[in-house]
């Protein structure tokens, strides 16, 4: 019986195997997109070096040419057990969707973006990708860096390059919060 891609569900997937390692997918031949059952990614994930990721690799832009797949936006069914596919929100510079199998674990990639998530360091740790933990420090950053970016378009970027520098400065002084304090006075005179 062969499996069908959970986006067009028409196409059947080819066996392949990924370079990363030699981790077994299975390929849709018209959208390009990856399978990975639960079971692969598992045992290929135990023989990769652990590590611990974080939001903020999302800020390093990586540079590539990367158009997210049409089928992106598209909900998927599971090509294993039929169930709906999660999706979690990658904020790259170009935001796309991972999606995962709640029921089964199988995880599914639209084009290109299994290597986006290799090049932010972010293949090796999918599952974490879809905590609720995750996906609020991802939510927070993001706040931050429109803050940053605001302040940057009001400021200026010499101006906003000094107060990021005070802030640093301001965080790491056991007194830090006295001069934070202080600029706060000066403002509401």
């Amino acid at each position: 019986m062969s499996v069908l891609c959970p986006k067009d569900r028409k196409t059947s997937l080819n066996s392949g195997s990924l370079l990363t390692g030699d981790l077994p997918t299975q390929c849709c031949p018209d959208c390009e997109g990856l399978w990975i059952t639960a079971e692969d990614y598992e045992a290929w994930q135990e023989q990769q070096t652990p590590i611990e990721p974080s939001p903020a690799q999302l800020a390093d832009r990586v540079e590539v040419h990367f158009k997210p797949s049409p089928y992106d936006a598209k909900a998927a069914l599971c090509p294993a057990c039929n169930h709906y596919l999660a999706r979690a929100k990658v904020n790259w510079s170009r935001p796309f969707f991972v999606e995962r199998c709640p029921n089964c674990g199988g995880i599914w990639c639209d084009r290109g973006e299994w290597q986006i998530l290799e090049r932010l360091g972010l293949h090796r740790t999918i599952p974490v990708l879809f905590t609720q933990e995750w996906q609020a420090q991802v939510r927070r950053h993001e706040t931050a860096e429109q803050e940053k970016q605001a302040t940057i378009d009001k400021l200026g970027p010499e101006v906003a390059a000094q107060i990021f520098a005070l802030a640093e400065v301001l965080e790491d002084h056991p007194n830090g919060d006295f001069g934070v304090a202080y600029l706060m006075r000066r403002f509401e005179q």
